[in-house]
């Protein structure tokens, strides 16, 4: 990849704040030689423990690591995990915003036996009533969207983004002109529009497009996206394919798709996130869709070579490109 370490420069320079729902991510690592004689299960023996973020935390993670600076707004309960969360955010440099409301703090808990993950607990209430009402939005975040060079609403269907929280922030980054991203989940059904980039996978995109999978038949690539531009009006479209790489799309055409940059794949978990950060870091430095989906795809690819929830740094993403 051409370029990457000017690149990486201008990026040290930006500023993001991203809105979304945070998490913390526990890890579990241990070894199981027998089953336990209360049930046909086997028995964990733990080794240690290690928490990160995740979420929307972990999209902001990412976007510190690459070098920028970064704010993340989201619920952290008043509890220990969300102490623990602020504090893990806190060592990377990254400053928090509170969003008001009554909830525990999501704690997602992987058990990984032999660097294979058992099973995932999940700490979560149904979904809150946050009391994030349009003009706290605007008095919490107004101050934010101007001293940063883009917003990137990360929603995990938890319920912190409302379809009038989105619009919002839509107009308070177009006021301020602003970069805006979203990584939507459909089946919360938030209408959004004029954004200036959004990345669904191929699931959460033909959803959006309202349109049903057809088993064993090919994406319908160019439909989806001439819809998704119909509808939404969005910029860019970067589909997310997996293992087939980014689907890149500018007003409702298709540009190109670009293949996977991953070697090995170890763990997929948080590589949509590392995307998602290195896609609007580069557009907002400077580069042109393509070129910000490579670096993008080859942060990604540095990610899921590892295990559990992770990020990728400059120097780390430069060895990867450099050896390819």
């Amino acid at each position: 990849m051409k370029g990457l370490v000017p690149l990486l420069k201008k990026i040290s320079r930006k500023r993001i704040l991203v809105v979304g729902d945070v998490m913390l991510d526990h890890y579990i690592w241990g070894d199981a030689t027998r089953i336990s004689p209360e049930a046909p299960v086997p028995v964990v023996d733990i080794a240690r423990d290690s928490w990160s973020g995740g979420g929307a935390a972990n999209v902001a993670l990412n976007i510190a690591s690459l070098g920028a600076q970064c704010t993340v707004a989201g619920f952290f309960g008043e509890d220990e995990a969300g102490a623990k969360l602020t504090e893990i955010l806190a060592a990377h440099g990254i400053s928090t915003l509170r969003t008001p409301g009554e909830a525990p703090t999501i704690v997602k808990t992987r058990v990984l036996v032999q660097r294979q993950q058992l099973c995932r607990l999940d700490r979560e209430a149904a979904p809150p009533a946050y009391e994030l009402t349009p003009a706290r939005a605007e008095a919490l975040l107004a101050a934010e969207i101007k001293r940063c060079d883009a917003v990137i609403l990360s929603d995990y269907a938890k319920g912190l983004l409302t379809e009038e929280l989105v619009k919002r922030l839509t107009k308070l980054a177009r006021a301020a002109g602003k970069f805006i991203a979203l990584d939507p989940k459909p089946k919360r059904k938030i209408a959004f529009q004029h954004l200036d980039l959004i990345t669904p996978n191929k699931r959460e995109a033909l959803q959006l497009a309202g349109m049903e999978p057809v088993p064993h038949a090919p994406f319908p690539a160019r439909e989806v996206c001439a819809r998704l531009h119909e509808i939404y009006a969005t910029k860019f479209l970067v589909i997310t394919l997996g293992e087939e790489g980014m689907l890149l799309s500018a007003n409702g055409k298709i540009l190109k798709t670009i293949p996977t940059a991953a070697r090995e794949v170890y763990d997929v978990s948080g590589a949509g996130d590392t995307s998602l950060a290195g896609l609007v870091l580069a557009l907002v430095a400077g580069a042109d869709l393509e070129e910000a989906a490579h670096f993008a795809n080859a942060a990604a690819g540095v990610v899921v070579g590892k295990i559990g929830t992770a990020t990728v740094t400059p120097d780390e993403l430069t060895r990867y490109v450099n050896h390819g």
